[in-house]
Order: C-alpha cells, then sequence, then structure tokens
C-alpha cells in the first residue's frame, strides 16, 4: 500500500453503484459491513445502493435487489464502491456509468471497488495510472489494458492514494473493514467485526485447490 488517508470524521456517505450482472458478494459484504457499524454507532455512516435509472438490478446469480437513487438524484459521496461481476464488461462501455464515476469520484475522499469493479475504475478514469488489484482470474486482462500503472496479484486490497481496490468476491468485506479503521479507528473496525462473527476459517483448508473443469 501507498498514502494512507485517515479522516477522523463522525458521518460517513457511502454510495454503493449496482448494476445488472453484479456479483452479490462484491456489494453485499461490504454493504452488511457499512450497515453493522451503522447499528453499533448509529449516525456513523449512510449507506445508498445506485443504479444508473435507480430501477432494481438482477445479479449474477438471479437476486433482484432495489435500489435508492439514480445516478441523477445520488447527491454527493464521501466514499464510492464499484463492485465486479459480469456485468463490468458491458458496463466498460456504457458512457453514462463511466461519466457517473468520473463525476462521483471528484467529491470523494475514496473511491473503491471490488474484484472486476477495477476494470470500471480505470475505464473511467479515477484508477487510470494507478496501482489496483482484481479477482485472480481477470489479472492478466485487466494487465493488457494498460490503463494501471501496475495491477497486483496475489493481495486482499491495495490502497494508492484515494483509490483503494480489493480482489474478488470475500476480499471487499476485508477492505471495507480497513476503510472503517482509516474514517474512523482501528478499534471500532474491530467491533464491527466481532459483531459480524467475521473470523475466516474455511474448511478443507488443507485439501489442494484444483484446475475447475
Amino acid at each position: 500500500m501507498t498514502q494512507t488517508l485517515s479522516m477522523k470524521k463522525s458521518g460517513i456517505r457511502i454510495g454503493l453503484v449496482l448494476f445488472d450482472f453484479v456479483e452479490e458478494l462484491d456489494f453485499a459484504g461490504p454493504w452488511e459491513v457499512f450497515t453493522m457499524a451503522s447499528e453499533l454507532r448509529p449516525g456513523c455512516v449512510e449507506a445508498v445502493l445506485i443504479s444508473e435509472t435507480g430501477a432494481k438490478v438482477t445479479c449474477a446469480k438471479g437476486m433482484r435487489v432495489e435500489c435508492d437513487h439514480s445516478f441523477a438524484s445520488a447527491g454527493v459521496l464521501d466514499v464510492m464502491l464499484v463492485p465486479g461481476g459480469q456485468g463490468t464488461r458491458a458496463q466498460a462501455k456504457n458512457p453514462a456509468m463511466l461519466n457517473f464515476i468520473a463525476e462521483a469520484a471528484k467529491s470523494c475522499t475514496y473511491v473503491t471497488s471490488v474484484c472486476t469493479g477495477s476494470l470500471l475504475l480505470a475505464a473511467a478514469g479515477p484508477a487510470k495510472g494507478k496501482k489496483i488489484t482484481t479477482h485472480w482470474a481477470f489479472v492478466e486482462q485487466l494487465r493488457a489494458r494498460n490503463e494501471a500503472a501496475e495491477v497486483l496479484s496475489d493481495v486482499r486490497y491495495v490502497q494508492d492514494g484515494h483509490i483503494v481496490t480489493s480482489a474478488g468476491v470475500s476480499a471487499g468485506i476485508d477492505m471495507a473493514l480497513w476503510l472503517l479503521g482509516q474514517w474512523f479507528d482501528p478499534t471500532f473496525a474491530r467491533q464491527v467485526q466481532h459483531a459480524m462473527e467475521y473470523d475466516p476459517c474455511p474448511p478443507y483448508a488443507d485439501v489442494p485447490i484444483a484446475p475447475l473443469g
């Protein structure tokens, strides 16, 4: 990681940007972190779901999600989070999405992504020339676009200035907890982690990972 931005504010407005075929846990994991923080310390976080028109989105695994705002009504954000999923490929060619990310980023203390959401941050501009990461299966494709200074592998999340990108799916939870520690303090982030009972200990850890297919 590089520069640390430590913002000791009482409140933080976080916009999670959704689209069709977004990966569910990419945004639901951080959403749990942010909303649990608000339960423990009421008013410290306002998390909102944003889609292009404000309409519901259909996610990668079929979940349908209602959104709070359209791009037009989203307002000023302190933090923007762009998740990944198969839908990012189409969104990387969507001028409305790219323009929203570029404009919303101007007011943000942190601009963040999960998984292939970093593709959109790079395509829209905020992550161009930055060190970023993504899902392990997308690293080479993202490198081939030659938009980032470096695409890192084998990391959970990476910070370069106000850009913070995380690896695939579950890594977004780690990044969201780190963000709470930066905005408030590490002790509060640990309290949120404990309240979520987030203490990863997956079964079968001694079993080698075999190739799919």
